[in-house]
């Protein structure tokens, strides 16, 4: 079995050294064994396990959430709609943030409009609104 160094790990799978170490802290990668001079000896398979939480985190799962997948992988009990219900459930929640988003950015885009951008800050439609003294 090669057994790699947190720098070979890290290059590898495009990530830094202390990226490693913190998702090893979350409980994410299991901790590797050391060598008899006290280095950390990765297996390839972390590499893999990298790659599987930074693609996890590209789609919106936060680490938490990448946890649960990650023990429905290696859960012999767990089935393809274990997985696929919590996929479904993250992209009910990205649908509910790009409607408030949108809500913010109409929002927002109604007191630029609103805005003459000239004058002192103290006559700024902007700025009253979110005091709360304009509307």
């Amino acid at each position: 079995m090669i057994r790699l160094t947190i720098g070979q790990v890290a290059r590898r799978a495009d990530v830094g050294v202390e990226t490693v170490r913190f998702y090893e802290r979350q409980g994410l990668v299991p901790e590797p064994p050391r060598s008899a001079s006290g280095y950390r000896q990765y297996p390839e398979e972390t590499i893999v396990r990298l790659h599987f939480i930074q693609r996890a985190k590209e789609l919106g799962f936060s680490l938490r959430e990448v946890e649960v997948l990650i023990s429905l992988r290696f859960e012999s009990s767990a089935c393809a709609s274990d997985v696929k219900n919590r996929a479904e459930e993250k992209v009910r929640d990205i649908d509910d943030r790009i409607r408030d988003l949108q809500r913010m950015r109409q929002s927002l885009s109604q007191l630029v409009a609103a805005c003459t951008g000239r004058g002192s800050t103290a006559e700024c439609s902007i700025l009253g609104a979110l005091e709360g003294t304009q509307p």
